[in-house]
């Protein structure tokens, strides 16, 4: 005849059957906060986890704990800390874009942040004068700041480095000297990049660009089946759309220069097809593309192949 089991005993298994154990190590900087009952809740890789009165934790949150207040506070700070996120990564993609002097100073005091850390780690820096001169040829992986000593750096021999500087640049991919010795490096140090800065698309202008030249039509006469469709794939890239056109804006040697690529401005329902790639300045003017800056011309292009991407493609074409 079975035992008869106790209450007790009852509450234990259903704990371990509910939860990993109690043998279960909480990984390092785990906080619990207490959820009421005896039960506490923290934060890991964005999900609630619950650790039971005992200790266990439990493989789901019981639902008068998910409801509750603590649950709640904490699912706040989850939302908050997705967004940081993403404003760290816009924001360190945004000194890239644009080649922005950084000082050190920024670096160290947002470094121990790991939302900031994420995509400056591993990011290729070069050292800035103080007359804005930059030394391209000492760019390296960004793996440290020190008051003391500066900006550490994996240089291209592979070598620890420390930068005496006071500022650091972020430089486009398009703008460094040996990009394809920098992603051989990366893949043989097995270092990842929280920006796309290395393996990011770029486009060189050709030597034979007609002085006169304005515009390229080699992403012109892709068909949408529906213009919602172009606008989406636009949208979806990160790329605005205004007026007919997906737009994308650059700093480039202290000017802005806006690539403007023609998607349609019909109902949008109806089919579009797109037309050229073009540059204006500031003040609406046009620009000869020989007069464009490298940046300029790369995220231009850069636009209107990932926008061109998403086109129609009859069997014929793709044939």
């Amino acid at each position: 005849m079975a035992r008869a089991t106790s209450k007790g005993e009852a509450k234990n298994t259903v704990d371990k059957r509910r939860g990993t154990g109690d043998g279960v190590a909480d990984p390092p900087g785990a906080s619990w906060v207490d959820a009421g009952g005896g039960y506490s809740l923290t934060l890991e890789a964005g999900k609630l986890v619950c650790r039971s009165p005992k200790g266990v934790r439990l493989a789901s949150v019981p639902k008068e704990i998910k409801d509750g207040e603590a649950a709640e506070q904490l699912g706040a700070l989850r939302d908050w800390l997705g967004l940081h996120d993403q404003e760290c990564i816009s924001t360190v993609d945004t000194w890239m874009l644009r080649s922005l002097p950084v000082p050190r100073a920024t670096v160290q005091a947002v470094w121990d942040d790991p939302s900031w850390r994420k995509p400056l780690e591993n990011a290729v820096v070069v050292p800035v004068a103080r007359d804005g001169t930059v030394a391209a040829d000492r760019a390296g992986f960004l793996r440290g700041v020190d008051p003391n000593r500066g900006v550490g750096v994996v240089d291209l021999d592979g070598e620890t480095v420390w930068l005496d500087t006071d500022q650091i640049a972020i430089p486009h991919p398009i703008l460094l000297t040996d990009l394809d010795g920098l992603r051989e490096l990366a893949t043989q140090l097995a270092l990842s990049q929280g920006i796309a800065q290395l393996h990011r698309e770029t486009w060189r202008k050709p030597d034979d660009v007609s002085p006169s030249q304005t515009s390229i039509a080699q992403f012109a006469d892709g068909k949408f089946a529906m213009l919602m469709h172009a606008i989406g794939r636009a949208r979806s890239q990160g790329y605005r759309v205004r007026g007919g056109f997906a737009v994308c804006a650059v700093w480039e040697g202290g000017d802005v220069v806006e690539a403007r690529y023609w998607i349609g401005s019909d109902s949008p329902d109806t089919e579009t097809w797109t037309g050229e790639l073009s540059w204006v300045d500031g003040r609406e003017r046009s620009l000869k593309i020989g007069d464009l800056g490298a940046v300029a011309y790369s995220e231009g292009m850069r636009m209107a192949s990932a926008i061109w991407a998403g086109r129609v493609v009859e069997k014929d074409d793709a044939a």
